[in-house]
């Protein structure tokens, strides 16, 4: 049994890089700001509106990140003083030209559409 564990750990650390590689995380304590992904049903958020889209960026078939959206850069100058954003919607997206630059370059980029969504609110 000892050498069939040693002889799927390669395998299983190969396919945790290839699964880790794809992957976006998004951390609101980053932010800065309060952050809401949803109010309640009887009193919707009140504030204005926003819709950003960033790209991500990938390498080597997903297995390296090259750039990650940041709601924090997207949304700097719109959040000042005690403002915070409620109601926060990601969307990650493959669009046709993603999915065109990735076969002209066999895998080598890969891009995403990041979509935030959402209504900067005062406190």
């Amino acid at each position: 049994m000892n050498r069939y564990v040693r002889a799927a750990l390669p395998v299983l650390c190969c396919l945790t890089l290839v699964l880790q590689g794809c992957s976006l995380t998004f951390d609101a304590t980053k932010l800065g700001v309060p952050v809401t992904m949803a109010s309640s049903a009887s009193a919707p958020a009140q504030g204005t509106p926003f819709h950003v889209t960033r790209r991500a960026v990938y390498g080597l078939w997903g297995l390296v990140k090259i750039s990650e959206p940041s709601l924090r850069k997207a949304l700097a100058s719109q959040l000042v003083g005690g403002q915070g954003v409620a109601d926060l919607r990601i969307r990650v997206r493959t669009k046709f030209t993603d999915l065109l630059i990735t076969g002209l370059t066999l895998g080598l980029l890969s891009p995403r559409a990041v979509t935030f969504d959402g209504v900067i609110v005062g406190q």
